[in-house]
């Protein structure tokens, strides 16, 4: 068993790892700036060429931060469910957040022609998927919410949750068989999920967001390690289950939410992080897993995004399909290394 000093020197090599990353994720792009402008534009704001300057504050910073944001809260997120299910192939999106939040795109861009004008004038709106895609969240939450609060046996939320998936998935089909070409490709390209597109004031709605989600896991971190051997011993512990599990389904809907209205679904990261970190760094305790997954999650989406985005090329692979063939097998080759599951 590794000692907390340990703990710390992992994390501090993990958060230097992820700044290096950071850093490499903005210097690299269709358009060749050399590392001392990145650096002078980030630190002075004053760059050689007022072009390069644009493009790093109004593009690649952004998309660096997105990809940190949307990895490390949907690691936190599926790292939440995974210790309130005690079930390691639970994730952030096993709720049916996700699929709430498809189907809410689909009815704008898929069904704007059954519901009349004013919807399809919200398409052509900066904001029209977000809203659209939280609204399908939002309804999702309450329903999930709503059946927490009536029942008593965790595992059924979690089937509840796979049922609200598989219908809100059975509406969604049924309105692309519908849809025109057009249609179809444009909800086919959200589906992908994109961490390039933000504005700075949609990524700071995106931060506040992630910052609420994130403060209610630190406020749960006491009762996570009670959740570990059971909630029969964490209600001896005096936790209150049904309050607990209330906050943890409302922070992974804060984080996973918010990240699929502004990124698009963006599969694997929530459901793997957890395992790698625990893999890498064999602990238990929240204290430092939660830390760690922060980290984990920021430096896995922003490895992604660089390849992804082809270093040097103009083209932009799906990061949905990037995080699934680099993250799989490195999750597969680590727990045929380790022999099992660290939970």
């Amino acid at each position: 068993m590794q000692s907390h000093g340990t703990y710390r020197i992992s994390l501090l090599i993990l958060f230097i790892i992820t700044v290096g990353i950071w850093f490499l994720n903005i210097s690299l792009g269709s358009v060749d700036i050399p590392f001392r402008e990145v650096v002078a534009a980030i630190f002075t704001s004053e760059g050689s060429r007022e072009s390069w300057q644009y493009i790093i504050m109004n593009y690649r910073i952004p998309k660096a931060l997105t990809a940190v944001l949307a990895g490390s809260g949907l690691a936190v997120s599926g790292m939440l469910m995974q210790t309130m299910f005690r079930n390691p192939l639970a994730g952030p999106y096993v709720l049916g957040l996700s699929s709430g939040a498809s189907l809410g795109v689909a009815l704008v861009l898929m069904g704007a022609g059954l519901f009349g004008g004013m919807v399809s004038s919200v398409v052509f709106s900066s904001w029209g998927l977000v809203i659209a895609s939280s609204l399908g969240s939002l309804l999702v939450l309450l329903a999930v919410i709503l059946a927490s609060i009536r029942l008593k046996d965790t595992m059924a939320i979690l089937i509840i949750g796979l049922m609200f998936a598989s219908l809100t998935s059975a509406v969604v089909s049924v309105l692309a068989y519908f849809s025109p070409a057009a249609q179809l490709q444009q909800f086919v390209f959200w589906s992908y999920g994109s961490v390039g597109d933000l504005t700075w004031s949609e990524l700071g709605i995106l931060f506040i967001f992630w910052l609420l989600g994130t403060a209610i896991a630190v406020f749960s971190i006491k009762n996570l390690n009670s959740l570990l051997l059971g909630e029969q011993y964490a209600k001896s512990l005096g936790m209150h289950i049904g309050r607990n599990r209330t906050l943890l389904i409302v922070a992974t809907s804060l984080l996973a939410g918010s990240i699929t209205a502004f990124a698009g679904p963006i599969a694997f990261v929530g459901l793997a992080v957890p395992h790698l970190i625990r893999q890498v760094i064999p602990v238990n305790d929240h204290r430092v897993l939660l830390p760690a997954v922060i980290l984990g999650g920021a430096l896995l989406m922003l490895l992604c995004d660089i390849v992804a985005q082809l270093p040097g090329s103009e083209f932009t692979l799906p990061i949905n399909a990037i995080t699934s063939l680099i993250g799989a097998p490195v999750v597969i080759w680590l727990l045929v290394r380790k022999r099992k599951f660290l939970f």
